[in-house]
Formats: C-alpha cells, sequence, structure tokens
C-alpha cells in the first residue's frame, strides 16, 4: 500500500477536512471592512469637491437627525425604538464626530440602564413597566387613537376624544 495505511485500513476520507486553513476571508467582518474602505473613498472623492461635500454632509445630517427623531418618539412604544435612535446617530457620526461621541456615551447609558433594571425587585421592574404603558397610553390618546377607533365602531364615547382635538 503505498498510500500509508496499514493493510485493512478503511479509506480516510476526513484528511482533507481536517487540514489547516487560513482564516476565511469572506465573512461579515471582512465585507464591513470593505465597505468602511469603500465608503472613505467615495468620501475624501467628495471632499474635493466643497459644495458637493458640504450639501452631502447637510444630507447626512438632516437624515440623522430625523431618523433619531423618529426613534426618541418610538422609545416608549413596544418595538425598536432605541434601535431606530442607535441607527440615526450611527448615520450621523459617519459624518460628525460630536454624533460618533453622543453614539458611544449613548450606547453606554443604555447598557448601564439595563443592567440596572436587571438588578431590581420585580416591583420596581413592574412600576417601570407600568409607567411606559402610561406613558403610551397617555400619548395614544392626545394623538386622539381612541376616538378614532370609536368613531370606526361607531361607539360614541366623548371621554375618548383628544383634548387637543380643537387645536387641529
Amino acid at each position: 500500500m503505498s498510500d500509508g495505511r496499514s493493510p485493512g485500513s478503511a479509506p480516510d476520507h476526513g484528511a482533507a477536512a481536517r487540514q489547516p486553513t487560513a482564516p476565511a476571508a469572506h465573512g461579515w467582518r471582512a465585507r464591513y471592512h470593505g465597505a468602511q474602505t469603500r465608503y472613505r473613498g467615495f468620501r475624501d472623492g467628495l471632499r474635493h469637491r466643497p459644495v458637493v461635500d458640504r450639501c452631502w454632509r447637510w444630507g447626512i445630517g438632516v437624515l440623522g437627525t430625523l431618523i433619531v427623531i423618529v426613534g426618541i418618539i418610538l422609545i416608549p412604544y413596544p418595538g425598536p425604538g432605541w434601535l431606530v435612535v442607535f441607527t440615526g446617530l450611527a448615520v450621523l457620526a459617519s459624518e460628525f464626530e460630536g454624533a460618533r461621541r453622543l453614539l458611544h456615551f449613548a450606547r453606554g447609558r443604555y447598557d448601564r440602564w439595563n443592567e440596572w433594571q436587571k438588578q431590581q425587585h420585580i416591583v420596581v421592574r413592574l412600576l417601570l413597566f407600568a409607567a411606559t404603558g402610561a406613558v403610551v397610553l397617555v400619548t395614544l390618546w392626545l394623538l386622539d387613537v381612541f376616538g378614532l377607533v370609536a368613531d370606526w365602531f361607531g361607539i360614541d364615547a366623548g371621554w375618548l376624544d383628544s383634548p387637543l382635538e380643537p387645536f387641529a
């Protein structure tokens, strides 16, 4: 036998799979760094054209600010409120150093808040949950969501109407 096996042993089909291989160059980190490099090249190209660069920064500023505002509105509601805020800050951080520092600070505070909540007694956590629910209900009432749904079903309950309705 010239393949190095002893007589009567089965062929080793997994030998190739056990060979050491180089780290994969096509993982998500490689794609992220490739995209980051392409973005930097794109931005360097815009910096040579001051008017276009200024318009780009304004556009990023407006878009990121709008995303942050929507995220702040969504925070008390079930769903991805904080994720939207952090996404908006990340958009802003792509162009503004102050937003990058704020993103780092806000993520740290968010993580500390979550750790604090996990350490609290169940009563405190339930009170926080109830307070969040109260904020959601009050904002839905002020936005006249309850009055709108009552109208859909033909329910005449004036107390469901928003007190802000005369101003609309």
